[in-house]
């Protein structure tokens, strides 16, 4: 098994692949990517989900960087941070790439 020359790139985006593998953080996501800031009562409208049960979810994104908190009056209105979900994504892009060098040294071991 080869090492990753980047084993650091890959450790600093664990911890979103980790709480974007919760269906209602998922959720939550792409409802912030969708409308924007939202507060918590605008993010448990229509769920059965409580307050409390979306706020721990919350921390748990805001933890991993992944959404971040604004303070307005006495409110607390919630906002995606894109570009974790864009380190995400390069993070799979280059697993992708050595999947597909994979492929092709197999491919060519075959058809030796």
């Amino acid at each position: 098994m080869r090492k990753s020359r980047t084993p650091t790139a890959l450790q600093k985006t664990a911890p979103v692949f980790a709480a974007l593998g919760d269906p209602t953080r998922l959720r939550l996501i792409a409802v912030l990517c969708a409308d924007g800031a939202l507060s918590i009562v605008q993010l448990t409208a229509g769920t059965a989900i409580t307050r409390q049960a979306i706020t721990k979810h919350l921390e748990v994104l805001a933890d991993a960087g992944l959404v971040w908190d604004i303070r307005q009056g006495r409110e607390r209105l919630w906002e995606l941070e894109p570009s974790r979900i864009d380190e995400a994504r390069r993070s799979l892009d280059a697993i992708a790439v050595q999947w597909d060098q994979t492929l092709q040294r197999l491919k060519a071991f075959v058809e030796r």
